[in-house]
């Protein structure tokens, strides 16, 4: 399949999974001090865009997540999906974990089949899309296997097949190849892609990976800490499937690196709890 631009598509096929977020702030209370995590975030991510947001440990990537996938309403500011506030969890957003999380006593097929459950579908059109989602991740013929009879590389794709079968708007990767080797990695980089291509979803993914960043996203988002805050958004201006050896990729890669690892301004994230909040 060819790489079609999210812009160039016109009104009657453009998909949905357009994602904004305003204002977010969010904090946590340490004792009794508020740990600033997140403060003045604001992004827009066009439907069907593939988005790479990066930052050193602790700038609240996988906090954002969690706001935008509706496990943590706890902050401040306006997060929507399509014009809809974000409220909750949905089917509309999946989500993928490091750790793969299948279930040991359930095969593949039913594993992704879990995700069905909530789904008003006729057993048949449920079967017929776990059948489907396993191919898309290619995995077709490892139905019947059992979690530990899979390679990692293999769990993790079927991970993937477990959130897209659903068919969600939004796809949000928390690190999802963090824990795989190397050429692993490489080689589920170049699935994520297809599989990316193939299935129109917006996806959201943090990574601490910078050449990975590069690679899958249309734009990285370049993070800071202390508070958690966007420094910098990289259109990386290439289209898909990609050339790893690419100058441009290794250019934007440098650049990248020496924005993390150039010290960062201070800002101070911790401020005393105010005398009228609960210690």
């Amino acid at each position: 399949m060819d790489y079609v631009s999210p812009a160039t598509l016109t009104a009657s096929t453009k998909p949905t999974g357009s994602l904004t977020l305003k204002g977010i702030r969010k904090q946590f209370q340490f004792k009794d001090r508020e740990l600033k995590v997140l403060s003045g975030f604001d992004l827009n991510i066009n439907p069907g865009e593939f988005v790479s947001i990066v930052g050193p440990s602790g700038c609240g990537k996988s906090t954002l997540l969690r706001l935008i996938a509706g496990l943590d309403d706890s902050y401040e500011g306006v997060i929507t999906l399509d014009g809809q506030r974000v409220a909750g969890t949905s089917l509309e957003r999946g989500l993928v974990f490091q750790d793969h999380r299948l279930f040991p006593w359930m095969t593949l097929e039913q594993n992704v089949a879990l995700a069905l459950t909530n789904r008003p579908l006729s057993k048949a059109a449920k079967a017929k899309l776990v059948a489907e989602h396993i191919a898309l991740v290619g995995l077709k013929g490892f139905e019947k296997a059992w979690p530990h009879q899979l390679s990692g590389g293999m769990a993790q794709r079927a991970a993937i097949a477990r959130a897209l079968v659903n068919e969600p708007k939004v796809l949000l990767l928390d690190e999802p190849f963090g824990a795989l080797d190397a050429l692993t990695r490489v080689h589920l980089q170049t699935e994520l892609q297809r599989i990316w291509l193939s299935s129109g979803a917006t996806m959201i993914m943090i990574t601490h990976d910078v050449e990975e960043a590069i690679y899958l996203g249309d734009r990285v988002v370049v993070m800071q800490a202390n508070p958690g805050r966007i420094v910098h958004t990289v259109d990386v201006g290439l289209s898909h499937p990609r050339d790893r050896a690419s100058p441009v990729l290794h250019r934007l890669k440098d650049e990248i690196l020496a924005e993390l690892t150039n010290p960062p301004v201070e800002a101070s994230s911790v401020v005393p709890l105010r005398k009228d909040q609960d210690q």
